[in-house]
């Protein structure tokens, strides 16, 4: 083969092991996971998968937009967390509805505006934009409804077996109570009902709504007490020579209860480093770019798993980790916790924060290495 096909053609094969595929293959999936075709010589047993793409998820495709989700069935190590990756058409509603559990959003394109009414009858709305978050908690009914560019975003809930199918839908609700139990509750006139729907709506067309001001409700209880959006952007991110981080949990966006975030851009051979999380499994969603992650899981079980946009990754509990971008372009993912708080333990920190000799002993390194390590974290390093 020669050497412009082999640079074409990936092979599972390393430091003259292995040998070429010369069967049936999906070029294009091995070309997207290089380190699962020819796994780096620290990969040692075998550890569960931790990446679904969205694009392998299926599509519900609505009158006014589409949604996929990728769950605890997609996914079997995601028991925490589960998403949803949502269009709506302009003017196109998520029909009104609530869930059993948390709902936080990051929108990925265009604008929409969110509605909420709390359990006092204080309500809530606001337009989003990219970059924006918003959080509703549990049993807390809203709604969503695309403005005149449209919107995609990122649904995440706190249970990884939630179905974006199985929510609470007001529509559906209507469809199967009596009309003369539903004239009686709202004092209509029982022989006007007749255009109710007769099944959930959930994703259907509309108009794009008026300005916000015009369209806001005043409720005799006033407003919900804590905003339950968020300007994810407008944070002052944390810089480092590796790129910035923009950390969104309960201390930043106080409405927040149950889901934490953090919005990761790594530059060019940029790195997350060595680190782990000691509260909670963690959820990932890639924006863009191209990257990959090393998982170590302890008793000498260790995987590797590439990455690019619409990617969904997931580590347990307290495994190490680091993720690194191979790309020529910025490496943009979310990483999501189900915890009000975000935490993680770096490994350079820790070492530098124990009695040099200790570290110089235990991996057999000079002690000034370790004198050398910063004392203060530092999440991206290059």
């Amino acid at each position: 083969m020669d050497r412009t096909a082999s640079e074409t053609v990936p092979q599972p094969q390393r430091d003259g092991k292995g040998g070429t595929d010369t069967g049936p293959r999906n070029l294009e999936l091995d070309r997207q996971n290089p380190d699962l075709l020819t796994p780096p010589p620290t990969d040692s047993g075998t550890l569960p998968n931790m990446k679904f793409s969205f694009s392998m998820a299926h599509t519900r495709i609505e009158e006014g937009g589409w949604t996929r989700e990728v769950t605890r069935r997609e996914l079997p190590v995601a028991t925490t967390l589960a998403g949803v990756d949502m269009k709506l058409n302009p003017g196109a509603y998520r029909e009104l509805h609530w869930h059993k559990q948390a709902e936080w959003a990051y929108v990925l394109e265009g604008s929409c505006r969110v509605g909420a009414v709390d359990q006092e009858g204080r309500n809530f709305l606001d337009d989003v934009r990219r970059g924006d978050l918003w959080f509703f908690p549990k049993g807390v009914p809203h709604y969503i409804q695309a403005l005149d560019e449209g919107v995609e975003f990122l649904l995440v809930f706190d249970d990884g077996d939630f179905s974006e199918n199985s929510t609470f839908m007001v529509s559906d609700w209507f469809a199967h109570t009596p009309r003369s139990v539903l004239a009686k509750n709202f004092g209509w006139p029982s022989g006007r009902l007749g255009t109710l729907p007769e099944k959930e709506r959930y994703i259907f067309p509309g108009q794009v709504p008026p300005p916000l001001e015009s369209d806001r409700v005043v409720s005799p209880t006033g407003d919900v007490p804590r905003a339950f959006t968020h300007r994810m952007l407008a944070q002052e991110p944390l810089r480092f020579d590796g790129g910035r981080v923009r950390v969104a949990d309960n201390v930043a966006f106080a409405a927040a209860t149950t889901i934490c975030a953090a919005l990761v851009e790594l530059e060019p051979g940029g790195l997350r480093e060595l680190h782990w999380h000691p509260t909670n499994d963690e959820w990932q969603y890639y924006i863009s770019g191209f990257g990959r992650m090393g998982v170590f899981a302890s008793s000498g079980l260790a995987r590797t798993f590439d990455f690019q946009a619409g990617d969904v990754g997931y580590v347990p509990f307290a495994f190490g980790h680091y993720i690194e971008n191979l790309g020529d372009e910025p490496l943009v993912f979310l990483e999501m916790f189900r915890d009000p708080y975000f935490a993680d333990v770096s490994a350079a920190q820790w070492l530098a924060n124990t009695p040099a000799q200790v570290g110089a002993d235990t991996l057999n390194l000079p002690r000034e290495w370790i004198e050398a390590l910063p004392k203060d974290k530092h999440s991206l390093v290059r």
